[in-house]
């Protein structure tokens, strides 16, 4: 479905490329949560590029992570999209190096149980209540590392709220064990693939990531399931500041908002964190920030 959205937009581009060898628009380096995989390299990315003529280059992994790898030194980007608006102020003030001054929250999606449709334990979604299917013998279950990963967090968030809620004691240490429970815990840009793959029967994900992939998924009451909300910034610093800008521009503008529409994210108009004063002038009235 992205393909379609953007594969005109690809035979113009590669027709300017033809006709002008040399023609090579500015690259933009995008971190973004592993959540984001598919409608980012598939859609964003590609749709961007034949759009405005810039490069796509995007990096995926942890909300987490990411930000201990900005704040470390260790990644340098563009821009920073995020599952979580808390990471953000891990990167703003003293000692963090301001990598981040303001932010803005522009999409959410509640977690889900995916399931592989291939596996013995498939049927047993649609007659059992989700937590009895998730105790069954020799079920494999994926989730993220909570310490490195927002959605890690909130499977763990979900499980307690699912003890108080249903009434059973002890569910979460029996559905998932310890917290970093090394034989569920997986890096979130691979936990799709590995329940595409089989090796995984069931895990923890967001509505967005089992839309744009295709994978049945049991959706929960907004009484169990905590909701990821997704952020935006320009990085300070950033080695392609214009580029950056012309991103979160088509990001959020109506063909962005297309694409992720059609990825399963559930958008909702910006609002600003952090020093809405440091807004850019060109995104300020997109983001909503005081003239």
């Amino acid at each position: 479905m992205l393909d379609r959205l953007v594969r005109s937009r690809w035979v113009a581009l590669l027709a300017v490329a033809a006709l002008h060898p040399a023609f090579a628009g500015m690259p933009v380096n995008v971190l973004y949560a592993g959540s984001l995989v598919e409608v980012m390299e598939h859609g964003i990315g590609p749709a961007f590029d034949a759009a405005s003529g810039d490069r796509f280059r995007g990096y995926a992994g942890g909300s987490k992570l990411l930000a201990n790898q900005i704040r470390s030194g260790l990644r340098a980007a563009d821009v920073f999209i995020s599952a979580v608006p808390d990471v953000n102020r891990r990167l703003m003030g003293p000692g963090t190096a301001e990598s981040v001054r303001w932010y803005a929250v522009f999409a959410q999606s509640p977690l889900v149980i995916g399931y592989d449709p291939s596996s013995r334990y498939a049927r047993s979604f649609a007659t059992k209540t989700w937590y009895r299917v998730l105790q069954e013998p020799g079920i494999r279950i994926g989730r993220t590392d909570p310490k490195l990963d927002p959605k890690g967090a909130l499977t763990l968030q979900l499980m307690r709220r699912a003890e108080r809620v249903y009434r059973v004691p002890g569910l979460a240490e029996r559905v998932l064990g310890a917290a970093e429970n090394p034989a569920q815990v997986l890096p979130e840009e691979v936990l799709v693939g590995r329940l595409q793959s089989g090796q995984v029967d069931a895990g923890f994900f967001y509505s967005t990531e089992t839309a744009a992939a295709h994978i049945p998924a049991v959706r929960l009451p907004a009484s169990v399931a905590p909701t990821a909300r997704y952020t935006v910034t320009v990085l300070f610093g950033a080695p392609h500041p214009a580029a950056a800008r012309a991103f979160i521009r088509f990001l959020l503008g109506p063909e962005g908002r297309s694409i992720l529409e059609h990825s399963g994210l559930e958008l909702r108009e910006p609002t600003l964190g952090g020093d809405v004063r440091a807004v850019p002038a060109d995104l300020r009235r997109l983001l909503g920030a005081p003239e």
